[in-house]
């Protein structure tokens, strides 16, 4: 079996889903070729994507596509982005109907060998405090590695999550729409030309 294929089949996580407050079953979401140049690393998939099977079909994705300066053609074109969270399942809701973080085992199984089969990345986002974390293993605040995002470019973006919720830290911080964005949009259509 190839890599893909292995992290489709995984099934590590099953009870830990079982007991959450969603009690679902784990469903892997693959979106990564080893041709892409422009790699997406994120949290990991919310319940809508866990239905669709399609990362980011939701408004965060909506956002970050915005973001990237990409339509959806482009966005998911496997060849060229590849997405690879920090947990390729939804990790459930807990009691209160809040998201569960990322289960550390599925990045320590599968993490380093999806890293090491993109060979042609060029760029990286690293999208929210778990991603940043664990590939610049730094232990600041999403605000402050973002607001110090050159330190990282141009072959690294930190970039804050691309929810809704975070629709109120976007009017806190217009530096980020005024100089990170055209930069990293800049960056993206120069790899992806």
């Amino acid at each position: 079996m190839s890599l893909l294929q292995d992290i489709q089949a995984c099934r590590l996580c099953a009870d830990r889903f079982a007991a959450t407050a969603t009690s679902h079953d784990p469903r892997p979401v693959v979106w990564f070729q080893p041709s892409a140049r422009v790699l997406i690393v994120g949290q990991a998939p919310g319940a809508k994507v866990h239905k669709s099977g399609r990362p980011f079909t939701d408004p965060s994705g909506d956002r970050l596509r915005d973001w990237m300066g990409l339509d959806e053609v482009a966005f998911y074109d496997q060849a060229r982005i590849g997405i690879l969270p920090m947990a390729f399942c939804f990790p459930g809701y807990n009691a209160k109907g809040s998201d569960l973080p990322p289960p550390p085992i599925c990045a320590h199984t599968w993490r380093d060998r999806a890293m090491a089969s993109m060979t042609q990345v060029r760029l990286t986002l690293l999208v929210g405090g778990y991603a940043q974390k664990w590939h610049l293993g730094q232990k600041k605040t999403v605000t402050d590695t973002v607001k110090a995002w050159r330190d990282h470019a141009p072959d690294v973006f930190p970039l804050p999550h691309p929810s809704w919720r975070n629709t109120a830290w976007l009017k806190k911080n217009p530096w980020f729409e005024a100089e990170l964005l055209p930069d990293l949009r800049t960056r993206i259509k120069d790899i992806l030309r």
